[in-house]
């Protein structure tokens, strides 16, 4: 290829990175938001955040980008520019399946810490904060880890809007080379060493965060432990 059209790529590269890091942003703060929701006394905020999980997750991607592009400027008379139109559409969507990873995560705690919340007389917000979430995060990670890696390839998707994306560059590459099996090895290959990168990311994330207060990483433990021979020589000093 020549060096316009590898600038072609990159420029879509960066393009679904930024929408890969701000649809991670908003999907976060929705997974959060809704999955704590969802665990709440009251039936009317668990009906209302269950309600929203249904909807979101039960459409699809391609067309919630559509809506809130082309339908929403029709309704409300507002447009946005296509980065938040699908930052928007994708962050709330994968939302709605990151906040049963959260409501999943919260309900396996073990029932007796939340009771023993109860006894130390913390509020539901100190209980969720000081204990809930601490143990719950951990086991949120690898599921968060596919969570990223869908919407990495989920944001292909707005190309429909127009917008040089990664996908988006390698057609407008490959119709100008009329290559299309070289130039889709080419994205296939990118989209992988950036799903591998998260992959590796949050995996160092996930050990860091089960490594957390109160427990003891397993080399200090076994360099804790004496060896057989010191035992051994203790043993004999003994007698």
């Amino acid at each position: 290829m020549t060096p316009g059209l590898w600038e072609l790529v990159f420029k879509g590269i960066w393009v679904t990175l930024q929408l890969l890091f701000l649809g991670a942003l908003v999907a976060g703060a929705v997974s959060f938001a809704v999955g704590v929701a969802r665990t709440s006394r009251r039936w009317i905020v668990r009906f209302l955040a269950g309600l929203y999980t249904e909807v979101f997750r039960g459409t699809s991607a391609l067309i919630m980008i559509f809506w809130v592009y082309f339908v929403l400027p029709l309704a409300f008379g507002w447009q946005l520019v296509p980065l938040w139109a699908g930052t928007l559409a994708l962050g709330l969507t994968y939302g709605a399946y990151g906040s049963e990873i959260v409501r999943g995560a919260l309900n396996a705690v073990d029932p007796a810490q939340r009771e023993g919340g109860i006894a130390l007389s913390f509020t539901p917000w100190q209980r969720m904060r000081l204990i809930l979430l601490p143990q719950a995060v951990p086991e949120m990670i690898p599921s968060f880890c596919n969570l990223l890696v869908e919407l990495l390839k989920g944001t292909a998707l707005v190309s429909i809007m127009g917008m040089g994306d990664l996908a988006f560059s390698g057609n407008l590459v490959r119709l100008a080379l009329q290559e299309s099996a070289e130039i889709y090895a080419y994205i296939l290959l990118i989209y992988f060493v950036i799903a591998f990168v998260i992959t590796r990311l949050m995996r160092v994330l996930e050990r860091r965060l089960k490594a957390g207060p109160g427990k003891v990483p397993e080399r200090r433990v076994a360099a804790r432990e004496p060896s057989p021979a010191a035992v051994g020589a203790a043993s004999g000093g003994a007698s």
